[in-house]
């Protein structure tokens, strides 16, 4: 896989509290948490579409977890991150397989990890900017969900007014702590 040019390429299918079953509503509280080496390795060959043991490798990214408060064993998703000047870049974020398509287990993996990313960027003090490259065909849907807005190119970046809506609808006490 080419990784000067990875795209964001799933689609957000729904802004949650937390992560919510596609089939009953029931929603679970969620955490997000660095993802380790030995972690990374376990998951070749699992049904992720991208190499988790090179992203962890690289020293100037940082990979998330997200897994549900009741049992984080399980991982719903996956997130790469990197501190930039001014903003916080989202190399790669990943549903597992059991959350993508019509016949999704959970709903909202991929905004809680969106979420996460925009937290961090408020905590480095970069005003909850980050930036992704996207997937053409997916670039007005994230302006529609996301509130994200285009750089250039496939660039797009998730400005203060959106990150704080989406920090405040997973994070609800961030702002007020």
């Amino acid at each position: 896989m080419n990784r000067k040019h990875t795209t964001f390429q799933e689609r957000i299918d729904k802004l949650t509290r937390s992560i919510e079953n596609a089939q009953t509503g029931e929603s679970f509280p969620t955490q997000v948490r660095p993802l380790s080496a030995p972690e990374a390795r376990k998951l070749m060959g699992k049904g992720w579409a991208f190499d988790w043991a090179q992203e962890v490798r690289q020293s100037s990214r940082r990979v998330y977890q997200l897994n549900t408060v009741a049992n984080p064993r399980i991982i719903h998703g996956l997130i790469s991150l990197e501190a930039k000047p001014g903003h916080v870049f989202m190399h790669l974020v990943e549903s597992a397989t059991f959350n993508k398509g019509k016949n999704k287990v959970y709903l909202g993996v991929l905004g809680n990890l969106v979420a996460y990313a925009c937290r961090w960027s408020f905590e480095l003090g970069c005003d909850g900017f980050v930036s992704f490259d996207s997937k053409s065909t997916l670039k007005a849907h994230y302006v529609q969900v996301l509130g994200a807005s285009e750089l250039g190119g496939l660039r797009m970046y998730v400005g203060t007014p959106a990150a704080a809506a989406l920090v405040t609808q997973y994070y609800p006490d961030f702002f007020t702590t």
